[in-house]
């Protein structure tokens, strides 16, 4: 078993009180802070006072009384270590604690009498027992604090409790002082005063929790001898914890030296006076307990041992250059601070490893040994204090440097023995300062025992960041080109990395794996990135089932990893670049998750679906740094004012800068006619007045609602009383091209721009400039601050399987969904949006409304998105970039725009139904540019998976796209199938019902709770398609839940049918749309509508060769020609106008 490893064998899993968590605010904490310190107060106040009043009433043996009162104190550490250690293990500490702070109250209270008669040996009894309550107390208040606090609290409850500690200590020495001189004639009273603070140190322990004995059996004995020599023959057989509990009777050894040298020092070398002196030691004294602190806080909720070789590493330098700084007195207190604050770097984390890894039934009994090793250490620094001093005639200068020395050594051989310590030292600064870690789920990777970490792979410092995310040593599977890498590959090998490539030949690649596994079964973590190489687009890619073969046939917990916002660091390929960037930030914020332990039977698939929920959690938790959608646009308008912006076809186009402008004068304008109204009606198209009309209602606080002008009145009124909306802002000429108003008041904006004169305008944008952007947040737009969790507007659906739902979108839905696809599509200042999707349409209010002024990049409208000739001369005019349609709308613009027009085009991104591939293959053959097939629903804020470009790159190929798929989830977003009737999660290209999970997942339906309860289930969206995922993660739709129709017993689903008829065709234009309506004997039956003049007889004939089964093929008297499908505003088939036209020519057959 490996030193890493070795206390695996113990069974930690014990009943512990509960857990006082990080805010150690709680108030049994602090009692429990309050006991201990005010215990070594009273421990040093008391020996402090006896020995000031032998030095005043006898100066000539007062040298003798104080060696002889300092060996009775230590005695009892030597003598009893093993049974104070055996009493914490075998009875409740929270109840020792107790016993012992009343013993404390009992010999302070036997010192009043004895200081009043004056009885040297009554004193020095009291001394001897005070000792042996110290003896007990000191293991038990290190065992105890394991149980208080969980493990990622460890080391901060560990950094407070040795600052309350010395701090404890040095205000006790310092009470002595004052005791003496006041009280100097009455020592009686002062040992009165004494066991008052002991009163309140015992009171403060009953606060304390109450705690379990772990090991009630254990009996004790007072064979001193060989109890002791059994002890640290059994502390030698945990290598580590050995070697730790050593370094920490080091630290207190030459904590001891430094303090006798100290006194010294001051007076031999500087001149000071005795009292001066004193307060050096107490300088080091807060120092330690300033460093103790310290070390607990950059512990950052682990028990972080880089900062021991840190330390060390300070040890030897302050102590170093005491050895030349006695003639300057302030560089000698900054060398004893700086001197403290390394000693608190070195001590806690060892302490609190100590704590940590010792078998929880045994932890008293090892932390008892430790404080013998340390007292023995403490005798040890006097004898050597002695011989350097008397028998090699050092001077002070030079004791210190040859405790540097020592120190030195210590250092060395913790850097040698436990490499994982300096390793840890390396990688701190780097990922505390460049980047900041925000840890998930630490709890679930165990503290010690076998574990096999599986993780994503986004750059090339995943395990650095992975290594100070958990208090593990990991070994890491690496590809070999970089393990032999010639100066970094030594850093790899001393991490104990494994070398592994795809072309190592079978004997190498089962060498490395049977090292991976050899690591694991001696106790070790191993971690390994399942995609095989690092993402080069920011997807999760296909996760390779290697790292099964390290798990077979063997019980080994599988810990999920996700890594997030990795993605547009430095050291990622974010847009397609490598340390060639910009950093975005310093330091840089990344989440680190650890999921629940899942079986090692746990396939590739399963382990990478655990991953991708984790990264639906992470991803929630980027919007804790972001502000609202309209801060976000002031944010990026003010960083880029004369970039970006929008435009439209009638030609009026506005920078960054001019859209903020007008959305503020606009916006104020409708505030001051909206007062008391959130909710406001916009009944606009996509033009530059809409985009503003919204950004200005959003900048004022207000929540803009687009109205679905291609809907009926009765609708569109609908929606406005089930919103509760009084006012709609419009215009006249939209009202007048619709025929129709709808009800309530309406502001027209024709009335509305007179008030925003050009003066105005040029006064405000003056004042933008000038004005520092915070403060415009907290003044001019102070309203668009809030809560993410409020709404950013209420969508109703487009009604193709019903009616219309009123969908509420939080700020932080519509966010999620930006940053997202803002990922995986590299979107810059150069990039243009083509918006024609309606702003009442999901796409439309997040893709084309609101991702173009949060991401920096312009947006040009139209208003309507079947005017091709307009959209294509719209595109070629303002260099569009990315545009986003249903399949319909490509096939309309596909026949009227030139090649040329869209010669800009990067992204063509098309969604709301299926991407055929006859129109895929048409459409690049035509533009050169394949179209990219997505997937969303409007509960999903909208977009839930989609294609991306491939990346292929010399010697590296990643694949983003697959025809016939929705893509990939988009990043955050999770998504699971399951069986429609039990739930059951189904594996890879299983079909099933498609469950969603993620940010972006709505808020919920407008009061509406019971369909909201319907499709929110256990915080995943049921989406009601049918759908599989196959093992690259990519997602393919088989038809929607509500169309299948169950013809004798049966599932058929429409949208195979509707595939096979148009194959068989092998036309581009759809001509096939497929219902269902009931039938007497096989309870449903399918009614094709087609459009055209088609042979049906050689079409039937063709889709029966096909091998569709026949059952699934309509008579040919169910086909009714039309001539044109019901359409919704959005391009989509309006499925309820589809059935309600099929009933109606069924019915007239």
């Amino acid at each position: 078993m490996t030193p890493v490893a070795e206390a695996e064998a113990a069974a930690r899993a014990v009943p512990q009180a509960p857990e006082l968590r990080a805010a150690f605010s709680d108030a049994r904490f602090s009692a429990f802070l309050a006991a201990q310190a005010l215990g070594a107060f009273n421990d040093n106040a008391f020996k402090a006072f006896v020995t000031l009043l032998a030095m005043v009433e006898n100066p000539a043996g007062a040298p003798r009384l104080i060696a002889v009162a300092g060996g009775l104190f230590i005695l009892p550490f030597l003598l009893f270590s093993t049974v104070a250690g055996d009493a914490a293990d075998r009875w409740s500490k929270s109840s020792l604690l107790v016993f012992f702070k009343a013993a404390e109250v009992v010999l302070l209270a036997l010192a009043v009498p004895a200081l009043a008669t004056g009885s040297i040996k009554a004193l020095l009894a009291l001394i001897f027992l005070m000792g042996v309550h110290s003896a007990f107390f000191s293991p038990l208040k290190l065992a105890i604090l394991p149980e208080l606090v969980g493990d990622a609290d460890l080391s901060q409850a560990n950094g407070l409790l040795q600052m309350t500690a010395f701090l404890g200590i040095v205000l006790g020495t310092a009470a002595a002082t004052a005791l003496e001189q006041r009280l100097h004639a009455h020592p009686a009273v002062a040992a009165a005063a004494l066991v008052l603070v002991a009163v309140v140190g015992l009171l403060a322990a009953l606060v304390v929790p109450k705690t379990a004995a772990l090991r009630p059996q254990t009996r004790l004995k007072l064979d001193i001898v060989s109890r002791t020599y059994a002890n640290l023959r059994d502390l030698a057989r945990l290598p580590s914890l050995n070697l730790a509990t050593y370094a920490t009777a080091f630290f207190w050894f030459i904590g001891a030296l430094f303090l006798m040298n100290l006194l010294v020092y001051g007076s031999r070398l500087m001149g000071l006076d005795e009292a001066a002196c004193g307060r050096l030691q107490v300088v080091l004294s807060l120092g330690i307990g300033a460093g103790s602190f310290v070390a607990g806080r950059l512990s950052k909720g682990q028990v972080e041992l880089g900062l021991v070789p840190l330390g060390a590493l300070g040890l030897v330098a302050f102590a170093f250059d005491l050895g030349f700084a006695s003639a300057s007195p302030r560089r000698v207190v900054l060398d004893l601070i700086l001197l403290g604050l390394s000693g608190g770097f070195f001590a806690v984390p060892l302490q609190a490893f100590i704590q940590q890894r010792s078998p929880a039934k045994e932890r008293g009994r090892i932390l008892a040994i430790g404080n013998f090793l340390t007292f023995v250490g403490i005798l040890i620094a006097s004898g050597v204090y002695w011989a350097l001093d008397a028998k090699f005639h050092l001077d002070p200068a030079q004791i210190f440097l040859v405790s540097a020395a020592m120190s030195a050594f210590v250092a060395f051989e913790l850097l040698v023995r436990l490499p994982d310590f300096f390793l840890r030292l390396v990688a701190y600064p780097f990922a505390n300062f460049i980047y900041k870690i925000k840890v998930v789920g630490r709890e679930n990777v165990p503290i010690d025992g076998p574990v096999l970490l599986v993780a994503n792979h986004v750059s090339f410092v995943d395990a650095i960041l992975i290594a100070m995310s958990n208090q593990r040593l990991v070994r890491f599977m690496m590809l070999r080109s970089y393990y032999e890498l010639p100066v970094i590959g030594r850093f790899f090998k001393a991490m104990g990395c494994i070398p592994v490539s795809s072309g190592d030949g079978p004997k190498a690649l089962k060498a490395s794996f049977e090292r991976a596994k050899n690591y694991m079964m001696s106790g070790e973590a191993v971690c390994i990135f399942a995609e095989g190489g690092i993402s080069r687009h920011g997807q999760m890619q296909r996760f390779c089932k290697g790292f099964e073969r390290l798990v077979d046939g063997v019980e080994v917990p599988i810990v999920p990893v996700h890594l997030d916002r990795v993605w547009g660091s430095l050291f990622s390929f974010s847009g397609g670049k490598l340390l060639l960037k910009r950093p975005q930030r310093i330091p840089y914020p990344v989440t680190v998750s650890f999921g629940k332990p899942l079986p090692s039977t746990s396939g590739a698939f399963a382990v990478r679906q655990a991953i991708l929920e984790l990264s639906a959690e992470a991803f929630g938790l980027r919007l804790a740094d972001s502000p609202p959608l309209p801060i976000v646009f002031v944010r990026q308008a003010k960083r880029h004012p004369l970039r970006g912006g929008i435009s439209d076809s009638t030609g009026v186009v506005l920078n960054g800068l001019k859209t903020l402008v007008g959305a503020h004068l606009l916006g104020r304008a409708l505030a001051a006619l909206l007062t008391g109204e959130e909710r406001v009606g916009v009944l606009m198209p996509p033009s530059v007045p809409g985009a503003l009309a919204n950004f200005g209602l959003s900048l004022e606080g207000k929540v803009p609602i687009n109205l679905n002008y291609t809907a009926s009145k009765d609708v569109v009124d609908a929606c406005l009383d089930k919103a509760g909306v009084k006012t709609v802002v419009t215009s006249r000429r939209v009202a007048e091209k619709l025929g129709w108003e709808p009800r309530g008041r309406k502001i027209y904006l024709e009335d509305v721009a007179p008030s925003i004169t050009g003066a105005r305008k040029a006064l405000t944008a003056a004042a933008f400039l000038l004005t520092p952007t915070a403060i415009l947040e907290r003044t001019v737009f102070a309203r668009a601050r809030g809560s993410l969790d409020r709404p950013a507007t209420i969508l109703f659906t487009s009604g193709s399987t019903g009616v219309p739902k009123g969908v509420v979108l939080t700020h932080a839905n519509v966010l999620s969904n930006i940053l997202a696809v803002a990922q995986v599509y590299p979107l810059g200042l150069d990039d243009c949006m083509l918006g024609v999707l309606p702003f009442f349409h999901a796409f439309g209010f997040t893709a084309t409304l609101w991702l173009p002024p949060c991401v920096g990049m312009s947006a040009a409208y139209h208003f309507t998105p079947l005017d091709a000739r307009v959209i294509g001369s719209l595109v070629e005019k303002r260099r569009a970039t990315i545009l986003i349609g249903t399949p319909t709308f490509l096939l309309t613009w596909m026949r009227r725009v030139e090649p040329a027009q869209f010669a800009s085009m990067r992204y063509v991104i098309a969604g709301a139904e299926k991407l055929r591939d006859e129109l895929s293959r048409a459409f690049q053959e035509k533009y050169g540019l394949t179209p990219l097939e997505g997937y969303g629903a409007t509960e999903l804020s909208p977009v839930a998976a989609v294609n991306i470009p491939n990346i292929d790159w010399p010697g590296n190929k990643q694949v983003g796209a697959k025809p016939g798929t929705v893509g990939r989830p988009l990043p955050g977003v999770f998504m699971k199938v399951v069986d429609p009737d039990t739930g059951r999660e189904l594996g890879a290209d299983e079909p099933g019902l498609l469950l969603v999970k993620g940010p972006n997942v709505m808020k919920g339906y407008l009061d509406d709770e019971e369909r909201t309860r319907e499709v929110l289930r256990d915080g995943y969206y049921v989406t009601g398609d049918i759908a599989k995922i196959d093992e690259d993660g990519f997602v393919t739709l088989t038809d929607r839940l509500s169309r299948f129709s169950k013809i004798g017993g049966e599932m058929v689903p429409h949208i195979r049918v509707e595939e096979a008829l148009q194959d068989a065709l092998g036309a581009v234009d759809p001509a096939f749309v497929v219902a269902a309506v009931p039938d007497d004997k096989r309870g449903e039956r399918l009614v094709v509508l087609y459009k055209g003049e088609l042979d049906l007889d050689a079409v039937l004939k063709k889709v029966l060769d096909s091998g569709l089964p026949k059952l699934w093929l309509p008579d040919k008297a169910n086909f009714h020609p039309v001539a044109e499908f019901p359409l919704l505003g959005s391009g989509k088939v309006d499925l309820q106008g589809l059935k309600a036209e099929a009933r109606r020519l069924e019915a007239v057959a």
